[in-house]
């Protein structure tokens, strides 16, 4: 097999969860350019129909699911939407996530809830039933969850709390290696992406306010950009990283080294 065809993922039907904006917009581009049939989910529907208009005008198939994660019912809807396709699941990419801040002593409860519930809960709850019902019949899947480099390491000092969030992403990167470890014999693969900051909706406020001090600690001088998570993506997703589970890459500039 040549090293092309190793990444080619031409019929191969792959969920983006999060994917109407930002990086899961971005890894959804990267998995449909490459051939993959998308199923894109988010809570706003016009922000998916947008996405949805993108990816057509670049030869790429996305079917859209509305949907909230954090409902319990929501796992089920992105599942029966993907197996409409054609009957199979090859690919899931948990993405999507919510963050809070406030100081650890004065942390609400309900925020923790929030952010435990879509950042951690349903990532399981989706891989859990993407799995049963799709990956482990068919004996092949590749599940990609992502993390964040506040997973593997504490905030800056003067940055806001944000406990849960750190927390809820380490929970993810133990999830990773529990799942590669239980089903890696079954045909599914299952690593984590953490990345560092990127531009975003969800980000902006705080590299507003540290983006100066974000960038002085990054060994490469700069923030994520728009094309930094295509080459690891396409490499967990694809028979390039066949031989590859349970394992956490850090895209971060080299943030997480020092």
């Amino acid at each position: 097999m040549s090293a092309i065809s190793l990444f080619d993922l031409t019929g191969r039907v792959a969920i983006v969860t999060g994917a109407s904006r930002g990086i899961g917009l971005q890894m959804a581009r990267a998995l449909g350019e490459q051939g993959a049939i998308l199923v894109l989910t988010a809570r706003k529907e016009a922000e998916l129909l947008t996405a949805q208009a993108e990816l057509a005008a670049r030869g790429v198939r996305a079917e859209i699911v509305v949907c909230d994660q954090s409902q319990p019912e929501a796992a089920g809807q992105i599942v029966d939407a993907a197996l409409a396709i054609n009957g199979r699941i090859d690919i899931l990419v948990n993405n999507a996530g919510t963050a809070w801040g406030a100081p650890a002593e004065d942390y609400p409860d309900a925020a923790w809830r929030k952010v435990m519930d879509l950042n951690l809960d349903a990532v399981f709850q989706l891989s859990r039933e993407v799995a049963k019902r799709a990956m482990l019949p068919q004996g092949y899947g590749r599940i990609i969850n992502i993390a964040s480099i506040t997973g593997l390491t504490g905030n800056l000092p003067g940055m806001e709390g944000t406990v849960a969030y750190n927390t809820s992403k380490g929970g993810v990167i133990s999830l990773t290696r529990a799942l590669a470890a239980e089903w890696g014999t079954r045909g599914i693969t299952v690593n984590a992406i953490a990345p560092g900051y990127f531009p975003s909706k969800m980000t902006q406020g705080t590299i507003d306010k540290h983006e100066e001090a974000l960038v002085a600690y990054t060994p490469r001088g700069k923030l994520g950009g728009e094309t930094d998570l295509i080459g690891p993506i396409l490499l967990f997703a694809s028979d390039a990283g066949a031989h590859i589970t349970g394992q956490t890459l850090a895209v971060d500039g080299g943030y997480s080294a020092i």
